[in-house]
């Protein structure tokens, strides 16, 4: 059994699997304020609850866009299970070769979720992944990374909209009643869903047309099965894409972390 950790921006999510088997994950807020043992307490906490003697964790791996997260998780997780985690930065042995300029400026969730959709889809492929950023990964037939986009993210444009325009509320993100909305929190639903759909689709045909072929197209994170329904072209949604390339990436490398 081993434990996956995704330290994203807004949420940290975790997974317990057994070979390749998800047993079940946890979701907990990002804090850059907590310490080490905080997060031990509050893991170890959750773990219990799912019935899971930490001592018993093989091993673990995470992944994080917080930076200065990623040496108090790896102390915590030790702490805790008595194991040393790996930590997805360079170094690692993915397997993905990236053409960016500076390939050390990728992020780790991005290679991630490179090396998941990699395992199940044939490229070229467009990765979608909707979190606090929205972000567009593609990589072309060979598997090869070649770069992608970085948009701000669903939630975060709608409540900085709510924050700068006075008479604008903060809404839930629900299902639009229609495409044209007939009252403010209608036309706010409408507009966030409709066009982010809109822009997954009409992205997905851009990259289509720059490659001058066809692309899979493979769609993850929070915010994501929200906006799928609305979508026009074939998605294909993996909901714990990154939990499952983590996986991977530990099999890969899993004699490193061995004491």
């Amino acid at each position: 059994m081993i434990l996956a950790i995704d330290i994203g921006n807004t949420n940290t999510v975790f997974g317990c699997l057994e070979e390749d088997t998800l047993l079940f994950t946890l979701r907990i807020r990002t804090d850059r304020l907590k310490t080490a043992d905080e997060y031990r307490l509050l893991i170890g906490g959750l773990l219990e609850i799912q019935g899971v003697n930490p001592s018993h964790i093989e091993g673990g791996i995470l992944s994080s866009v917080v930076p200065e997260l990623r040496t108090v998780f790896a102390a915590a997780m030790e702490r805790l299970t008595g194991k040393q985690f790996l930590i997805v930065a360079s170094g690692l042995k993915t397997g993905l070769k990236i053409l960016m300029d500076n390939p050390g400026q990728l992020g780790a969730d991005l290679v991630v979720d490179a090396v998941a959709a990699l395992a199940k889809y044939r490229p070229p492929l467009a990765i979608f992944d909707m979190g606090t950023a929205t972000t567009l990964s593609v990589l072309d037939e060979t598997g090869s990374y070649l770069g992608g986009m970085i948009i701000p993210g669903l939630r975060l444009s709608v409540d900085a909209l709510s924050s700068r325009a006075a008479q604008l509320p903060f809404i839930h993100l629900g299902p639009p009643a229609k495409v044209i909305g007939s009252n403010t929190i209608d036309c706010m639903q409408a507009g966030a869903i409709y066009s982010n759909a809109a822009m997954l689709d009409g992205l997905s045909e851009r990259v289509e047309e720059e490659l001058g072929q066809p692309v899979t197209v493979v769609a993850t994170g929070g915010l994501m099965g929200t906006v799928l329904p609305y979508c026009k072209r074939k998605i294909h949604y993996e909901e714990n894409l990154l939990l499952e390339g983590l996986n991977i990436l530990y099999k890969k490398n899993k004699k490193a972390c061995a004491k």
